[in-house]
């Protein structure tokens, strides 16, 4: 997993059974389905839950806290839980009970999963009535703009578990905080104004979907920062140390000019120093191809690269098209996300390539890799990541408008060696890779180790986005 110093903020689930309790009538229907039907059964339900989220629990690889489970028998019983205003998510246990019930946890703006049981324990009876009922509220269409089809679960833990981590990762998407070197934009630049003005609002919209607090560092203080640690000889014998360091690592081999190492540790430390500062956990630069060169006598990649290997999320060209999507799948995947360019899709697979990938990919181990000069200048040091083959990753792809996120998984085939971006590899498309040649949004990709299509699929749509996975 990635430096426990920079996991997200912990999802808290309350867990709440609801039930009913029923006497018998004679010679009329007295009561509904379900093996939850006395006083003693919700003692011996709420037993079962609550070892049920312990095992849980140990599971999540994320950081989540459980609350005791309250049974609730009546809707105004929901709000007199006094811990549920610190939850997250509301993790229902439909026994039984009155739709009330279920309108009043909703209310409460909170996210909703609801638990149905089939055969894991005694028979819920909303098993039978939450489509018909609850869902589409005794119509044809879907009814509750919060909840879908897709928060339903029967029986299965695994279930819970992926749609947690989805929460998890769309919780600390929201709000998250980002420095950008120099100003937040929307790539690429333009010299038309109208052109201009619209990439101008793409910040504003990851702003207004993702509430991406954006604190911006413009290059003159960045200069001035800079030159300050450059001159500074206890930063310069630091960065040299770190080189060597880092430089004497197994499975690395300088391929560039040392010097430049040395200056790209110079200016890791200064990034490390400005999150500090403004107490962020995501940092971004612009211009990173053309401004930061001649100012830090070095390119970004290999510090960006150092950062996201920390379980920072560190980003080039200060695109906030496709930085929302790779602070969510950071979070999703515990692990370094890849910003890349994507090729042409053809023949079922695509070139995937950028010269700052993380080398700790699986968030535990660091990949072969070459310390180069960043392609287009020739220059600087840039890593190029040797990522594994046949290793399955998933893929996103986000449009310039905030309206739509397409996705994929995929398998590298290998990693290459084309006059491109340095690390780069041949990924073969999961799926019709077709429907990529007319729905691909956007430029640039995100991609990281391990398979959070649906995750980040159940994210996306929670979020307001239509989602369409490959």
């Amino acid at each position: 997993m990635i430096n426990k110093d920079h996991t997200g903020k912990k999802l808290v689930i309350k867990p709440i059974l609801t039930y009913a309790i029923y006497e018998r009538k004679e010679a009329t229907s007295w009561r509904a389905w379900g093996g939850i039907q006395t006083k003693s059964d919700v003692a011996e339900e709420m037993q079962r839950i609550s070892a049920e989220l312990e095992n849980l629990g140990t599971k999540a690889e994320f950081p989540i806290e459980i609350l005791a489970v309250t049974p609730i028998a009546s809707e105004s019983e929901v709000f007199n839980v006094k811990d549920i205003d610190s939850a997250d998510v509301i993790l229902i246990y439909a026994a039984g009970g009155g739709t009330g019930i279920l309108l009043a946890l909703q209310s409460l703006k909170k996210q909703n999963l609801i638990f149905l049981r089939h055969k894991s324990g005694p028979f819920y009876l909303w098993n039978e009535i939450i489509q018909a009922r609850f869902l589409r509220n005794y119509t044809d269409e879907f009814v509750r703009s919060k909840v879908t089809p897709d928060d339903v679960i029967v029986d299965d833990y695994n279930e819970v578990l992926w749609r947690l981590r989805a929460l998890y990762g769309l919780k600390n998407t929201m709000g998250t905080r980002i420095v950008t070197i120099g100003e937040p934009s929307g790539w690429p630049g333009s010299s038309d104004p109208a052109e201009f003005d619209r990439i101008k609002s793409i910040p504003y919209l990851a702003k207004q979907r993702w509430n991406i607090d954006i604190k911006t560092v413009p290059y003159p203080r960045f200069s001035e920062l800079l030159k300050r640690f450059v001159e500074d000889e206890t930063h310069l014998n630091q960065a040299e140390r770190d080189a060597e360091r880092y430089l004497s690592q197994p499975n690395i081999t300088l391929r560039t000019d040392k010097r430049f190492v040395i200056r790209a540790f110079v200016v890791y430390k200064l990034f490390k120093n400005i999150l500090d500062e403004y107490q962020a956990s995501a940092i971004t630069v612009d211009q990173c191809m053309s401004t930061i060169i001649p100012i830090a006598g070095t390119t970004a990649c290999l510090p960006l690269s150092l950062l996201n290997d920390e379980g920072y999320m560190a980003f080039c060209e200060s695109d906030f098209v496709v930085i929302p999507a790779g602070i969510l799948l950071h979070y999703i995947s515990g692990k370094p996300v890849f910003l890349n360019d994507p090729t042409y899709p053809h023949d079922g697979m695509v070139t995937l390539a950028h010269c700052t990938a993380p080398r700790k990919m699986d968030g535990q181990n660091y990949e072969k890799t070459d310390i180069v000069t960043h392609f287009e200048s020739d220059y600087g040091a840039a890593p190029s990541v040797k990522m594994r083959k046949n290793q399955e990753i998933t893929v996103i792809d986000p449009d310039f408008e905030e309206k739509r996120w397409i996705g994929f998984k995929g398998s590298i085939i290998e990693s290459t060696s084309y006059p491109i971006c340095r690390s780069q590899v041949d990924v073969a498309i999961e799926g019709n890779w077709k429907n990529l040649l007319s729905g691909m949004r956007g430029f640039h990709w995100i991609a990281a180790y391990g398979d959070y299509l649906r995750e980040i699929g159940y994210a996306v749509r929670k979020a307001g986005l239509e989602w369409d996975a490959i």
